[in-house]
Parts: structure tokens; C-alpha cells; sequence
């Protein structure tokens, strides 16, 4: 699947000397095909990171979804089929979750739901967010590290929220 780029958002800069604090948003919004799934969404931050200019400081990525997580691991095929083995295991599709009877809940219902208690527990297991540092203009990624979007429910549109703060080498102004 291809991961389109994100696209930029708020930024704000100040500093001097050729130095700057800078602090960049973006929206990275892929489309997903299967749940579960791990996409893998290294490039496009890696991307971004380096369109901020940033040489020292943090990308923080965030996922605005309760149903998808964002996590570093090794893209490595059978070790993802290990962590969606280990996911259904603790916490089983066709479990039974108060959350999927639709005659006892009452709250934060919209036309579309559907049973997806498991991709909840699921994502308490996993988390929205992960913050990565920014050493000399890329992120300090391990050997193995890559960053995934994963996908615990159904296909849909999601929305990461990427953010860069830090030190940047700015162009010398005019004058």
C-alpha cells in the first residue's frame, strides 16, 4: 500500500544566529485495506521530519483513533503475523465485550457502529502515541525500528497527527 505524505499544518519558528526553535504540525491520512494491520509509515515521517529542517529534538506521532494504535517494531513479516496471533489471543474478535451489545449501550453510538470491543482492548495493549528523538536531522531510529499505523478494526480513513519541535539550521536572512 502506498503512504501518502503528510501534509503540513501549524508551524512556528524563532531564534537567532542562524538558529532557531521550530515547531511543525501535519496530518499523515492513509487509507487502510485489512484488520488487523501494520503500515508502515516510517518514510512519510522521516519525510516530514526532514522538510522541518529540525537537527536536534523530538517527532512526536499520534494516532486521533481509539481503534489504531501507533508503535515501533521490526517490519518483519512473520514476527506480524506473531503480534496479530498474540493480539486475538488476548483480546478474541468474536469475544463477548459489553461494548458490541447494542442493547444495553446507550453512548457514543453513531449510524455506522459496529462490534469492535476487541479493537479497543486491543489498543489499551498498544497505545496512540510514540515520540522519537531527532540526533543530527533524522530520527534516531534502532537498526530494526520502523513506525507502523495498526489498524485493530476495519478498513477506513485514519488520521496521525505528526509533530516536529526543535533546533533548525536556518538560512542566514537578508542584510
Amino acid at each position: 500500500m502506498t503512504v501518502p505524505a503528510v501534509t503540513s499544518g501549524q508551524r512556528f519558528a524563532f531564534g537567532l544566529d542562524g538558529l532557531g526553535i521550530v515547531g511543525t504540525s501535519g496530518v499523515l491520512r492513509v487509507t487502510t485495506e485489512d484488520a488487523p494491520s501494520f503500515l508502515d509509515i516510517t518514510e512519510r515521517v522521516a519525510e516530514f521530519v526532514q522538510e522541518t529542517g529540525v537537527v536536534m529534538g523530538l517527532v512526536v506521532v499520534f494516532s486521533r483513533h481509539t481503534t489504531a494504535a501507533v508503535v515501533l517494531n521490526e517490519d518483519e513479516p512473520m514476527l506480524m503475523q506473531d503480534i496479530a496471533a498474540f493480539l486475538e489471543k488476548l483480546a478474541p474478535r468474536n469475544g463477548y465485550y459489553k461494548h458490541n451489545d447494542f442493547t444495553i449501550r446507550t453512548v457514543n453510538m453513531t449510524e455506522d457502529e459496529c462490534p469492535n470491543g476487541h479493537a479497543h482492548a486491543q489498543h489499551w495493549l498498544l497505545g496512540s502515541t510514540e515520540v522519537i528523538p531527532i540526533m543530527a536531522g533524522k530520527m534516531a531510529l534502532g537498526r530494526w525500528q520502523r513506525i507502523f499505523l495498526v489498524e485493530l478494526d476495519r478498513p477506513r480513513e485514519r488520521e496521525l497527527v505528526v509533530q516536529v519541535w526543535g533546533i533548525a539550521v536556518q538560512a542566514p536572512g537578508p542584510g
